[in-house]
């Protein structure tokens, strides 16, 4: 059953979105999580089904519930948040499939790095006014040139997970 999202132009509400991180460290022993509490975006459904939409994360607002950490998250060993002060997730479209989910395709760039990225997010809580897209995907932090690993404690992928629910926008 193929869910239909009503043509329009949508607007990340940001109160009711999430876009969290967790990364095993400590040689696979602990577990870091973190969430980003600036979170925007907008997306556009044309006539023909296509989608298209930019969410953008700020880096400095990365909370991992350490300070001192949260401090060298944002520096150049890993965001580089002074030179590159946001994250962004452009999708170039959006494919609908029979079971609720849909198949995104798009650009992530972080710390000015863009590399093409493909997820599943399922959709939910549809209705003409509004709209929640759930996802959850790795990174390998190598390929945004974030290579930090002091005696080899961080191994693996980041895993990104997102609750994203946009409103139909005023106009």
């Amino acid at each position: 059953m193929t869910v239909a999202v009503e043509t329009g132009t949508w607007q990340l509400d940001q109160a009711a979105s999430t876009v969290a991180i967790r990364h095993r460290t400590m040689w696979g022993l602990v577990t870091v999580k973190g969430t980003f509490a600036a979170v925007s975006g907008q997306g556009e459904v044309r006539a023909d089904g296509t989608a298209s939409g930019v969410v953008t994360l700020d880096v400095a607002t990365l909370d991992t519930g350490h300070a001192k950490r949260d401090q060298h998250l944002r520096s150049a060993d890993f965001f580089d948040a002074e030179r590159h002060p946001e994250i962004t997730f452009t999708a170039n479209g959006a494919t609908p499939g029979d079971d609720g989910t849909v198949r995104v395709d798009g650009r992530l760039t972080v710390r000015g790095v863009s590399r093409p990225l493909s997820l599943t997010a399922t959709l939910g809580d549809v209705s003409g006014e509004a709209l929640t897209l759930d996802t959850e995907f790795t990174v390998d932090r190598a390929r945004f040139e974030m290579g930090w690993n002091q005696l080899g404690m961080m191994r693996g992928l980041a895993t990104v997970t997102a609750s994203l629910r946009f409103t139909r926008a005023a106009g």
